[in-house]
């Protein structure tokens, strides 16, 4: 694009927004006036201060010169200059928090707004001698207008722009409701004969409501505006009844049409007037005017509204796929630090530990090798270092993520405006919230919510969030990070694996084989078998290493080809000596069956389907020797009945006449008393000089139940 298009395309932007700031300038000026010259309890008139103290930058002069001009309607007396200077210092404040940005939060509005009201009430007090009684007045003045302005201050801060009425927190919704309630109680001053402009305008919203937004929506606003409109006028309560019960009355017909909708709603607004008597006929026409207005709404502001309510065309920032993104790459980031600390603190003690050993040798060794070994020492304590910062920038690994949010991933935008809706019954008030769809159209919902969250532990959330999903979920699993809380729902598959492992050590009870099995959230169920070098304590430690790192990893969303090489390098940096340990996964998808087997230097595998036993041997390396490692990879698919064994080398040893000898008796027994009878017959079998630890796991499919 050339330097003139440029020039032309933001000559086209200012041309466009100037028109809009005008009518913006314009309904300030028109508000702060009506704010300003109406009043409740027989003369107070503290809202067009507390409109002025909210106003934002380039529009408070024009609010503060609509408000002074409301008061001016009342005469010049010195009620009138007191709330002349109200309004003064309220644009003042509002100059204030314009220039130092302090507008952020409502406390500074809240506070301009009561003492600007309050110093004006109580200087006119002093200067006429009032009675005690009026300096009660003054201070409930104070406190109505601080109301005010709090009430305000939400309204505009409100993002009604980005989500749906019915989408929003609640305490927006109130605040909207209110702010718009004291509007109408102000402008019911104005009429026009016996016409109340503010009558027909809470007419025509509390319809559009119902007929929109639902029926019970549509009656908290009529009482809402009903109460409004009578506190301004108190010999007419009974139109807070007349109003609800004639909403009421018109959502009977909502399957209908708009005209059987206001039909019925003015029949009803009719025996209500009737029964109040010739005093309640503005009322009526009032009723009849805005009902008038709202069977003739233009179809393109109707479309507007039903665009606002639907489900389907709502664009909510929940789970917009830049949001869900970072919110991915953040628990990626907080597990790689978790990798780099655990890391860190293993250099640390080795250098502990050495530096004592080099300490002890100084007086034995000459000083030309104490020297060397103090080099050797320090260029290896740097290459530990640098490994352990690397985990803090591996591009592959975050690149993996990008690409499965970007290609392989929808983001279901109606939901999670629904789920929001939902937990707000439930007090609770999620940061970001997001229905993913994959490309297999399995569900998951991620909630982001502060640390201090209460609630997320609702065991009625999940069939709560199933309604709405039209979906089976699993019970939420609650992830903590440092001041934040993640509660995410994975849909129900329809098989689950029956899951027992057995171990044996093979000296002290330390077993040198670490055995996981966890869910990655995506409808996979990950078993896992990490057997360290040699036996005992040493093994364990090489062992444990390997299968936690992996499985945080796994956990946090990453590859395991990336989680493989963080593990490898960790392998590679963490001991002088040699370190290394085998890893043998299984990865299987509980939805279709299908199992990802992956070898790492580890013995074979085993799957047993229809009474045939399949072996899986797969050639590899194991994590610690070389850089740059893979895993082998075999990809089969399992039926409901079929099991699957994963084993250690140190009951692989005892040959494949025994195993397939004990896997010929497995269909008479659980997975679990499969998996003790095997580490019993590999007991049996070895040589006690020569046994090794000793890990099985066995894991059969079965249909899921709970569908």
């Amino acid at each position: 694009m050339t330097i003139t298009e440029k020039a032309k395309r933001s000559g086209e932007k200012l041309r466009q927004k100037k028109p809009r700031r005008i009518i913006k300038c314009i309904a300030c000026l028109l508000l702060g006036f009506v704010l300003g010259t109406g009043s409740v309890l027989e003369g107070l008139r503290p809202f067009g201060v507390a409109a002025v103290a909210v106003s934002k930058k380039r529009y408070f002069l024009f609010t503060a010169l609509g408000a002074a001009a409301g008061a001016l309607l009342y005469g010049l007396n010195g009620m009138t200059a007191r709330y002349l200077c109200a309004v003064v210092l309220a644009a003042l404040g509002a100059l204030v928090a314009a220039a130092f940005e302090v507008s952020v939060k409502p406390a500074f509005s809240v506070s301009v707004s009561f003492f600007a009201v309050l110093l004006t009430g109580l200087v006119l007090d002093v200067r006429t001698d009032a009675a005690a009684t009026q300096y009660i007045l003054t201070l409930g003045e104070a406190i109505l207008a601080g109301g005010a302005a709090f009430f305000f201050h939400r309204s505009l801060s409100a993002n009604v722009h980005r989500l749906r009425w019915t989408a929003l927190p609640l305490q927006d919704v109130i605040c909207l409701t209110v702010s718009a309630s004291v509007v109408l109680m102000n402008l019911s001053a104005l009429k026009i004969g016996v016409v109340c402009p503010a009558r027909i305008a809470a007419v025509l919203l509390v319809l559009c409501a119902t007929r929109f937004f639902g029926a019970q929506k549509g009656v908290v606003l009529a009482l809402a505006f009903g109460f409004a409109l009578s506190l301004a006028d108190v010999q007419a309560l009974f139109t807070v009844g007349a109003l609800a019960f004639s909403v009421t009355v018109g959502a009977l017909f909502l399957p209908l049409s708009a005209f059987a909708v206001g039909a019925g709603f003015l029949v009803s607004l009719a025996f209500f007037c009737i029964a109040a008597g010739e005093s309640a006929l503005p009322l009526f026409i009032d009723g009849a005017v805005g009902t008038l207005a709202f069977v003739l709404l233009p179809m393109r502001l109707q479309d507007r509204l039903e665009e606002l309510a639907d489900r389907q065309r709502d664009e909510p920032s929940d789970g917009s796929l830049r949001q869900s993104l970072v919110l991915k790459l953040r628990v990626a980031s907080s597990a790689m630090a978790a990798v780099s600390e655990s890391v860190e603190q293993v250099r640390e003690k080795i250098n502990e530990l050495t530096r004592r050993d080099h300490e002890a040798l100084r007086d034995t060794v000459s000083e030309e090798e104490y020297l060397r070994r103090e080099l050797v020492w320090e260029r290896t304590n740097r290459i530990r270092m640098v490994a352990s910062d690397q985990f803090f920038s591996i591009a592959d690994m975050l690149e993996d993520l990008a690409f499965e949010f970007d290609e392989a991933e929808i983001f279901n935008a109606s939901a999670s405006s629904r789920i929001r809706a939902l937990l707000s019954e439930y007090e609770i008030y999620p940061l970001n919230i997001s229905v993913i769809e994959d490309q297999y159209s399995r569900m998951r919902v991620e909630i982001l919510a502060d640390g201090g969250a209460v609630g997320l532990d609702n065991p009625r959330l999940s069939q709560e969030i199933g309604k709405i999903c039209a979906r089976y979920f699993e019970r939420g699993r609650l992830t903590y990070f440092k001041n934040e809380t993640m509660l995410s729902f994975t849909e129900r598959p329809g098989y689950r694996l029956s899951v027992g492992f057995a171990q044996h050590s093979a000296e002290g009870h330390l077993c040198g084989d670490t055995v996981k099995v966890m869910q990655d959230g995506r409808g996979h169920s990950i078993l896992m078998i990490s057997d360290g070098m040699g036996k005992g304590s040493r093994a364990a430690l090489d062992g444990a290493m390997g299968a936690g790192l992996l499985a945080k990893l796994i956990h946090a969303g990453f590859g395991f080809d990336s989680a493989l090489k963080v593990v490898n390098c960790a392998l590679l940096v963490k001991s002088n000596d040699e370190s290394l340990a085998t890893l043998d996964i299984a990865n299987v998808d509980l939805f279709t069956g299908k199992c990802e087997l992956l070898k790492a230097g580890a013995p074979a595998g085993y799957i047993l389907k229809d009474g045939a036993v399949s072996k899986c041997e797969l050639t590899s390396m194991p994590a610690g020797i070389l850089r740059g490692i893979e895993f082998a990879r075999r990809t089969a698919v399992l039926t409901p009945g079929a099991s699957l064994v994963l084993m250690s080398d140190g009951v692989s040893e005892i040959g494949e006449e025994a195993l397939y000898e004990q896997f010929g008796a497995f269909a008479l027994y659980e997975p679990q008393e499969c998996a003790d009878r095997l580490i019993a017959a590999a007991k049996e079998r070895c040589d006690p000089a020569h046994m090794d630890d000793m890990s099985v796991i066995v894991a059969r499919l079965e249909e899921n139940e709970g569908r």
